[in-house]
């Protein structure tokens, strides 16, 4: 007898060869089989089962149901010949307890083959031990039990297992210089697990030692961007870690393995160079070299750090119109460019709230007109609202240079001589630059790369008037998703079919989300981990004021991380006035209204709005009308924490509706 808990939920009996599968009923009667075979040989209360099988407030009759599963499955173990292989399903009071030997369960067999595994003092016996639990699982662990809280819980923690020995069997197939092994590993796990830093750190360097550096690069840039777009964060130390070693082609402490050679020759220059913006994470110091004179490399290489383009990236077709009205003067009509700005060398800032998309539109439009920079294309994320410390320029310069073929020895140390070297490699090339999330002017001004031919896309939060007043940096505001718009995003991202099934629950969520972006995607995470659930289920549960941040959130990342970021750059009494605002009125406000929920100086009052409306907290719709989004209201009526509980759903009924008859206790 074999019990499996490591995909479908099944017990069989028989000889190996020849397996048969016991009858176990419904949903509800595998999740209680499930749940005691989770704690073998240990009691599990009656009220745990009752919470683990109803998400919602179970019903009168839920002891009975209970008492009912438990008498059917002590049936279905008997005619198995239970009593033969030692198992026994007990009642203690208002307790269960599945007596069982361990050997017989395959969550307990996969603990003791990955216990045994060592990948680096015995890499191949490990390779074998971890094949071998790796082998257990079919599918999805927990598959056919209810969906509730504790069995989510409890997948959860079976899939971190299996991650952590899949990691571990790569190491150890690294150990034994079997670096495409070690990938051929990795590789469907970090397509099923996008976000996890670690796994898509590890994949990045078997890559790289096997020569596949520009892959490795891809794995971070696709990273990043899923981090950004999803949760709002930047990568964390591992997956920066991993990156600037490619970068810089270092070898690791064996030296280059594999393939490695290849790698560590490129150097990070040339074609496949690295993501600029996380310079601050890791970068190695540079040798110290006189500011003058500045020697110009004799071979420059054409960068490309663009990140990979945005998934799901749709409409927009008039800002991407202005951007290449902008940037890319020359695509138009002869004659001077519109409002008398320069045809040449410009700048376009790209400004609008948190969430709205303003990383993926500079992203994806620098992908489509690829061909009008055939010099390269650079790009660094300045951190400027990310909640940490922001990229220094300095160190930006560095990679920027050592991404067009500076050695590391003929980087200047002097943050003036490194900008002057930048803008001699820059000054007769046709390429652009994208510096994300700046946090302020003085920050993107080092950077500017100054050429004729050069196009500068800078995205921010705040509208950066010093950029525009001595730069002249042409903004370009970007606005919420409309409706239709909003719902094609819902489609993409879900599927176009379960959209169409409920238009009007579509349009109801895009209102819901304020049309962000990321609010959007947050909502469709939630919708794509409950396939069962439809979109007016979570509709409803987004109408509840008190739960809609927390919903779109994750721990701290999500909507209210992003708001978070943007308020922390306020000053106390700025902030004390959006808290103020977010309390005190439905939806628009003027300067009077402001100065009375306030109790401060009308004069005082006016120039907080318009900083309010600079980080785009507010919108000044017209001369002293000032309008705050809902999603930015719940944020400053609270603590910022988005706290909030799981979305409340229909309780799944029992097979008829009715509870079953109750058996032996």
């Amino acid at each position: 007898m074999h019990f499996s808990l490591l995909g479908p939920v099944t017990v069989t009996t028989g000889p190996p060869a020849a397996p048969v599968e016991l009858p176990l009923g419904p949903a509800k009667r595998r999740s209680v089989l499930a749940m005691l075979l989770l704690r073998p040989n240990s009691t599990v209360s009656l009220d745990q089962l009752i919470s683990s099988l109803w998400e919602d407030e179970p019903p009168a009759h839920a002891r009975t149901v209970i008492q009912g599963h438990v008498s059917r499955l002590r049936a279905a173990l008997a005619e198995g010949g239970a009593d033969d292989h030692g198992v026994e399903l007990t009642t203690h009071s208002s307790a269960y307890l599945l007596r069982v030997p361990e050997t017989l369960i395959d969550t307990q067999r996969f603990d003791q083959l990955v216990a045994h595994a060592r990948p680096e003092a015995a890499p191949g016996d490990a390779v074998q031990l971890l094949s071998q639990a790796l082998g257990l699982w079919r599918g999805p662990a927990l598959t056919g039990t209810v969906a509730s809280p504790p069995f989510a819980a409890a997948a959860h923690a079976l899939e971190e297992r299996r991650l952590t020995a899949v990691e571990a069997l790569a190491r150890a197939h690294e150990a034994l210089g079997e670096y495409e092994r070690a990938a051929g590993v990795l590789h469907p796990s970090a397509l099923a697990n996008p976000l996890r830093e670690g796994l898509i750190a590890a994949l990045m360097l078997v890559l790289y030692r096997t020569g596949r550096q520009s892959d490795a690069i891809s794995w971070f840039h696709r990273t990043r961007q899923l981090l950004a777009d999803d949760l709002g964060v930047d990568p964390g130390e591992r997956l920066t870690s991993a990156y600037q070693e490619i970068l810089r082609a270092a070898p690791t402490a064996d030296g280059p393995r594999g393939g490695g050679t290849e790698a560590a020759g490129q150097g990070g220059h040339g074609g496949h160079g690295g993501h600029a913006g996380h310079a601050g994470h890791g970068a190695q110091p540079v040798p110290s070299t006189p500011a003058h004179p500045v020697s110009v490399p004799a071979a420059v290489s054409a960068p490309e750090l663009l990140p990979r383009p945005p998934a799901g990236f749709l409409g927009r077709n008039t800002e991407l119109a202005e951007l290449t009205r902008l940037a890319l003067p020359d695509a138009e009509p002869p004659g001077s460019a519109p409002g008398g700005y320069p045809r040449e060398g410009g700048i376009t800032l790209v400004s609008g709230p948190a969430g709205v998309g303003k990383t993926g539109l500079v992203v994806h439009w620098g992908h489509a007109r690829a061909a009008a920079f055939p010099d390269g294309r650079l790009f660094a994320d300045l951190r400027g609202f990310s909640g940490g410390e922001a990229a220094a320029p300095a160190e930006v310069l560095r990679e920027f240079l050592f991404a067009m073929g500076t050695p590391p020895e003929h980087i200047p140390s002097s943050p003036e001589a490194a900008s002057a070297l930048y803008r001699s490699l820059v000054a007769r090339r046709r390429l652009l630059v994208v510096l994300d999330n700046a946090g302020s002017s003085a920050q993107v001004r080092p950077l500017l790369p100054g050429g004729p031919h050069c196009a500068t896309l800078v995205t921010s939060r705040s509208r950066l008037d010093g950029l525009i007043a001595t730069d002249s940096a042409r903004p370009v505001r970007l606005h919420a998703l409309g409706p239709e718009d909003g719902v094609a995003l819902l489609g993409a991202l879900l599927g176009p079919g379960r959209v169409a099934e409920e238009p009007d629950a579509a349009h109801e969520l895009v209102a819901l989300c304020d049309g962000l972006p990321l609010a959007l995607r947050a909502a469709s995470a939630q919708l794509m981990a409950r396939p069962r659930w439809r979109l007016a289920r979570l509709a409803t549960a987004l109408r509840d004021e008190r739960r809609r941040l927390a919903l779109l959130s994750a721990e701290d990342a999500g909507v209210a991380a992003a708001l978070r970021n943007s308020v922390a750059r306020l000053s106390a009494d700025d902030a004390e006035l959006l808290r103020a605002l977010g309390t005190g009125f439905a939806r628009e406000v003027n300067t009077a209204e402001a100065a009375a929920l306030s109790g401060a100086d009308p004069e005082l009052i006016q120039d907080s709005l318009d900083r309010l409306a600079e980080m785009h907290l507010l919108d000044e719709e017209a001369t002293n009308r000032y309008v705050m989004s809902d999603l930015v209201k719940l944020f400053a009526q609270g603590d910022g924490s988005g706290r909030g509980g799981a979305p409340a759903g229909a309780p799944e009924e029992d097979p008829g509706g009715r509870p079953e008859e109750a058996g032996p206790r």
